[in-house]
């Protein structure tokens, strides 16, 4: 039976992996037993997807990114150059704690710049963007915007990827999609009429 998804011929993929269709995996990459792969994903070059692994529909996965156990990613989530996502809090190479691994869950949409470090056992939600070069060690909101050691929140960004500006009254538009969000009780939520 033809596979559904093209494969480069240096990349290895596993027995017992699930792959969906249009899904594209690149040079030396390297996809374990019990991944599972949604449609139309971007697997990049020298790319590890560890067993168990999850990733939606139309993830975009760029080169030199390790996803490892424990990493669920929802649809439309792109993972930038070189992301690197841990799976236990304080590994020991002598202690085997391949019991503990933590969860990390990357919501629809969302957005991880490159050279970031994902520490496990936290939600990035939907829409959030991280920046370049953070290292993220607590739970990030939907739509957040976070930058630096450790990432700290410095605004908020819309489904199209443009920081958004607030209103007095809690409106902001996104410059691109001229869709309208609200900032209210600490969250913003894209208005839908």
């Amino acid at each position: 039976m033809e596979k559904e998804y093209f494969a480069h011929e240096t990349a290895v993929i596993d027995e017992g992996v699930s792959i969906g269709k249009g899904t594209k995996i690149w040079h030396f990459s390297h996809i374990m037993t019990g991944s599972v792969i949604g449609k139309n994903c971007n697997i990049g070059q020298n790319v590890v997807v560890s067993p168990g692994v999850k990733l939606g529909s139309n993830v975009k996965v760029q080169n030199n990114v390790s996803v490892y156990t424990g990493v669920i990613c929802e649809d439309d989530v792109f993972l930038g150059p070189s992301v690197v996502f841990t799976n236990v809090v304080n590994p020991r190479s002598a202690v085997n704690r391949k019991n503990q691994y933590a969860e990390t869950l990357v919501e629809k949409g969302a957005t991880i710049g490159a050279n970031s470090t994902i520490v496990c056992g936290h939600t990035i939600g939907r829409f959030a963007f991280i920046g370049a070069g953070a290292v993220v060690t607590r739970d990030v909101k939907p739509y957040a915007l976070v930058v630096g050691n450790p990432a700290r929140q410095t605004g908020w960004m819309s489904e199209y990827g443009h920081k958004l500006h607030f209103d007095a009254e809690g409106f902001a538009v996104c410059p691109e999609s001229r869709d309208r969000y609200l900032f209210k009780d600490g969250i913003v939520n894209k208005i839908t009429e």
